[in-house]
C-alpha cells in the first residue's frame, strides 16, 4: 500500500463485503467502491443500498477531507446495537470523487465484523481512519502511535 497513489485514487470493487453489528449483517454488496491512499490501506464505500433498511441513522456533524471534500456522518444500527459515528459519505463530493456520492464507508472497529471475500478485516488503528486491513496489504499504515504526521 506504499504505492498507492496520493492524491487518492477509486476504483470499482467486486469483492463480497459484508457487514455485521449486534449479531445482524448491516450491510451486504458485491458493488463497492475502493478508496486507495498512500500510508492507508483501503477504505470501502458501499452503495447506501446495501445496508439493511433501518441500519443507517443521519446524524448532525461533518469533516473535510482534502481531496473529497465535506463529509457527513451517520449512525449504523444492528441487532439492537448503535454504532455512533461510525460511517460516513460525500453527499456532493470533489470533482474526481463523484462516483463517491451517496456511498458509505464504515469503520470496522466500530462493526462486530467486517469481511472482504470471507476475510475478516482488521481495523486500521487511531479511530480516524476507516482503513480495512487483510492479508494482501502490507504496513504500516497511518494511524497508530506516532504515524500522524506522515
Amino acid at each position: 500500500m506504499w504505492d498507492y497513489p496520493r492524491p487518492p485514487r477509486v476504483e470499482p470493487c467486486t469483492a463480497e463485503l459484508v457487514i455485521v453489528l449486534g449479531g445482524e449483517v448491516v450491510a451486504r454488496t458485491s458493488s463497492s467502491g475502493r478508496v486507495l491512499e498512500t500510508s492507508h490501506p483501503p477504505t470501502y464505500y458501499l452503495p447506501r443500498s446495501a445496508f439493511v433498511a433501518g441500519s443507517l441513522r443521519a446524524v448532525p456533524g461533518a469533516s473535510w477531507c482534502e481531496w473529497k471534500g465535506q463529509a457527513a456522518y451517520v449512525d449504523v444500527v444492528g441487532g439492537g446495537l448503535v454504532a455512533p459515528r461510525a460511517g460516513w459519505t460525500y453527499p456532493d463530493p470533489a470533482a474526481g470523487y463523484e462516483v463517491l456520492a451517496g456511498s458509505i464507508a464504515v469503520m470496522p472497529g466500530a462493526m462486530d465484523r467486517c469481511t472482504v471475500d470471507g476475510e475478516v478485516v482488521q481495523a486500521q488503528e487511531g479511530g480516524f481512519y476507516g482503513g480495512w486491513i487483510t492479508s494482501h496489504v502490507v504496513g504500516p499504515f497511518k494511524g497508530g502511535p506516532g504515524t500522524q504526521n506522515w
